[in-house]
């Protein structure tokens, strides 16, 4: 099965190289590239892409405001958004899980970072660092980066009820950054086990996928974030 992958910055010059890159795989091939968030969302639906790697910061509609209307286009479900970044550090990375993005890559990665990515968000595991991401929210709440979010803490009380116990816990390793193989054996249950309580956390939370589900754990306050 051919991954059709999407490239969405307004600098040709990487869009080129990342095409090279991609094509270069035989299980991947970009299927468009677009120098706007606009026309993103345009060609996410028209070349039916898989994965969109998405700049952050384009003139015109940017990455941020694209991956809004990628999450919000129920025609548009199955697709994934890489977020690009020159700063791995960055309030925007945040805003762009909360968005609906499945992760994000530095644009420094190295190439086989870079397509380990995309098949891991093609393969539904995404949330492509679990530490690094796990991390990076953290430090952004620690900050009060929650307090612009728009989220009330109390508004997820009710969405956390309605997991039980297993699946609460789960939702605080997969938030610790944590895979399914890792929490299956702190657990001792099967991967199949995880698998089905992140799936069942993800359909009672609204969450779109794992990096959702580190998001909502950490603005919920059912996970502190540390800080140093």
């Amino acid at each position: 099965m051919t991954i059709r992958v999407l490239l969405a910055d307004d600098q040709a010059l990487l869009r080129s190289a990342f095409k090279v890159l991609v094509d270069s795989e035989p299980d991947m091939e970009v299927v468009g590239e677009a120098a706007d968030g606009a026309e993103a969302v345009v060609l996410a639906r028209s070349e039916r892409a898989d994965i969109v790697l998405m700049d952050i910061r384009m003139p015109g509609t940017d990455g941020l405001a694209a991956t809004r209307m990628i999450s919000a286009d129920p025609a548009l479900a199955a697709v994934r958004v890489v977020m690009l970044t020159t700063f791995e550090v960055d309030e925007y990375v945040v805003q762009s899980l909360r968005a609906g993005a499945s992760g994000f890559l530095g644009k420094g990665a190295e190439p086989d970072e870079l397509l380990n990515a995309i098949r891991i968000a093609a393969a539904g595991e995404a949330l492509l660092s679990p530490a690094a991401t796990k991390g990076l929210i953290a430090k952004f709440l620690a900050q009060g980066g929650s307090s612009d979010s728009g989220r009330d803490p109390e508004a997820y009380s009710g969405r956390l009820d309605a997991l039980t116990g297993r699946e609460r816990e789960v939702l605080v390793l997969v938030a610790g950054g944590h895979s399914n193989d890792e929490i299956a054996e702190r657990l001792e249950v099967s991967p199949l086990t995880v698998k089905t309580h992140v799936n069942r956390a993800m359909a009672k939370l609204g969450a779109r996928d794992r990096a959702q589900l580190v998001v909502i754990a950490y603005e919920s306050g059912l996970v502190r974030p540390r800080v140093e």
